[in-house]
């Protein structure tokens, strides 16, 4: 049996503590980490400037483009978050303006360093040294002699993951609680806390469910699981997206996909493929909790929508 990942369970629960008092103390407790951990990437960068072996780079693909794209299916976890921003966006002010700034600016940053960092990992250290690694930044740190620079990398990584946590679970909560306001979920998910003026009933819920997942199940089947849901979300948005274009033309949009439709079909393309290449058994347990998912819309959300409840009285 499993032994429990206690840290990871605690740390859970301070966030989940965090985002009930409210979301200006989080948003500060965020800026902290995300200004923590990009200083010691930086650091890092500096630190492993002088150490670059350019024959480490030779071959640059050493497995073709199908293990960059196999890479690319589990990698992606690392930018999932930019989608939740979007959860934020009745906490925004002028969100038609800043939403989209925000989420380009940030996801060009974050691309920036994450491929500034890969290149010099590689180029420090042998790809193939990486191996059997849970730490590579500070693993190739120690290799080059800097041991104050590895442990202050692993302060950094776990800044990191807090922030991950942070915004991960702030995304969730505020899906749970609009879900529930429409009537796909119980009304009780919507209740806002009378001093804190949060969503803190769903709040505590994800928490608690968040740290038993992590606490007892491996941290490379909860990736997998979540690249696979959030693959397969942005192909169900990317196909709403057309399909609204042509039943629903007139409707006012705050905000407008370009170049409709070759941007979604793009999106649908991409995602699919980097499902594809998820292990099997990743996608089997994914159509379990899609199961699972429908059953608890035809058995509750279905009947209690809003939107429907809406369209039988403007037909009557």
């Amino acid at each position: 049996m499993r032994r429990a990942d206690l840290p990871a369970i605690l740390i859970i629960l301070v966030i989940m503590a965090v985002l009930v008092i409210g979301m200006r103390e989080s948003a500060r407790l965020n800026t902290i980490i995300v200004l923590i951990n990009i200083s010691v990437i930086l650091i890092f960068l500096a630190l492993g400037y002088q150490h670059i072996d350019g024959t480490n780079w030779y071959p640059f693909m050493p497995f073709g483009w199908s293990g960059v794209l196999a890479g690319a299916a589990i990698v992606f976890f690392a930018y999932i978050g930019f989608d939740a921003v979007l959860t934020a966006a009745e906490e925004i002010e002028n969100p038609q303006k800043n939403l989209p700034v925000g989420i380009i600016a940030s996801v060009v940053i974050v691309m920036v360093l994450y491929i500034a960092v890969a290149a010099m990992l590689t180029g420090i250290v042998p790809y193939g040294d990486f191996h059997g690694t849970g730490a590579p930044v500070a693993f190739a740190l120690s290799r080059i002699g800097s041991g104050w620079g590895a442990a202050l990398v692993s302060v950094g990584a776990l800044c990191g993951i807090t922030s991950v946590i942070l915004v991960t679970l702030y995304g969730q909560t505020r899906i749970f609680f609009a879900m529930s306001r429409d009537g796909l979920l119980p009304r009780s998910f919507s209740e806002v806390h009378p001093k804190f003026h949060t969503p803190a009933k769903v709040t505590i819920m994800v928490g608690l469910a968040t740290a038993l997942l992590a606490g007892f199940i491996p941290l490379d089947v909860i990736a997998e699981l979540v690249n696979i849901g959030t693959l397969a979300a942005f192909i169900i948005v990317a196909i709403g997206v057309i399909v609204l274009r042509k039943a629903s033309p007139d409707i006012e949009r705050p905000f407008r996909c370009p170049w409709v439709p070759l941007v979604p079909l793009l999106c649908i393309v991409s995602c699919a493929c980097l499902i594809l290449l998820l292990p099997g058994i990743t996608k089997l347990r994914f159509i379990v909790w899609m199961v699972v998912g429908i059953l608890i819309y035809f058995a509750f959300g279905m009947k209690n929508s809003r939107n429907r409840e809406e369209y039988r009285s403007k037909s009557n």
